[in-house]
């Protein structure tokens, strides 16, 4: 256990590393001219710098194809982008599950209008969605109506975030409340706060919550410590981990996971593995699927 420990420490130690020259670089290209992505009708996507436009067409100096005039009868798209996602050239779209780690959430805030739905395991289902660029609602279900059981676990998820820094600190609350319909008395759920440094591609959030069960809150906090890295245009690293202590003694639950993500969905693969089981013991699959709503 003391190893698991010490490697995952190490991990942590180099993924604030990471964090921190990714953020030096973001203030670095802060100031370069405002750049614009147009995708037209027939699937081309140009980016450039604007030089002028009016009700009939848009001119961009763009890096490889000089200047070029598109037609607006032509244009699908035309959104400003952040020269930050700018890498050698290449755009690198927004990531599609910003705010969220493989459970457990950052203090990231969905914006206004948008939302994700999530989909665990095949059976642990949530949609999220942005009330407001600082509050946002979600719900979830089992669905073990398709299975013929009466009893179905159905949860509520408010969160409100708060930017302290809105380009590299936020701060959360939230909760899961949640029961099972069909059977009395069995309210579950977690209320939590939880800080977050860095952006949408690079972050580290450490958390803690307060879970209950038919009514009776713990009295001991569960601990949360996750990371995110983005290694290419369409893959991040992932670790989330959870550590309680009762009794004198200590436990937690790590993970490692892998997400790929093109702009219009992730998908997380990984291990997680309990600090207290020893021997061969790799650990448990994990499999999700988000899928960005009104972006």
């Amino acid at each position: 256990m003391k190893e698991s420990k010490c490697a995952f420490l190490l991990a942590v130690l180099a993924m604030a590393a990471i964090l921190f020259n990714t953020t030096v670089y973001a203030q670095n290209v802060s100031d370069q001219p405002v750049k614009y992505r147009i995708v037209t009708t027939d699937g081309n996507t140009f980016i450039g710098t604007l030089v002028s436009e009016n009700d009939d067409e848009v001119v961009i100096q763009t890096e490889k194809l000089g200047r070029i005039t598109i037609s607006r009868a032509d244009i699908k798209s035309m959104e400003e982008i952040n020269p930050a996602d700018l890498r050698n050239g290449e755009y690198w779209h927004e990531n599609p599950n910003s705010t969220r780690y493989l459970f457990a959430t950052n203090a990231l805030g969905l914006r206004k209008g948008e939302g994700y739905y999530q989909n665990t395991w095949v059976f642990f289902n949530n949609v999220n969605y942005g009330v407001s660029n600082n509050v946002s609602l979600g719900g979830g279900l089992i669905p073990t109506f398709l299975f013929g059981d009466n009893y179905i676990p159905i949860w509520f998820m408010p969160k409100v975030s708060i930017p302290i820094s809105s380009e590299s600190f936020h701060i959360a609350a939230g909760g899961l409340f949640g029961g099972i319909v069909g059977e009395d008395n069995a309210g579950f759920g977690l209320a939590y706060s939880v800080a977050t440094i860095g952006n949408r591609d690079n972050n580290l959030s450490f958390g803690l919550g307060y879970g209950y069960a038919d009514g009776n809150w713990a009295d001991i906090p569960l601990l949360n410590l996750s990371g995110m890295y983005r290694m290419s245009k369409n893959t991040y690293l992932i670790t989330e981990n959870y550590f309680v202590t009762a009794d004198g003694r200590s436990a937690g639950l790590l993970s490692v996971a892998f997400r790929w993500a093109p702009e219009n969905f992730a998908v997380d693969f990984g291990l997680i593995r309990p600090t207290d089981i020893g021997g061969d013991y790799i650990g448990v699959p994990w499999l999700g699927i988000a899928i960005p709503i009104g972006r």
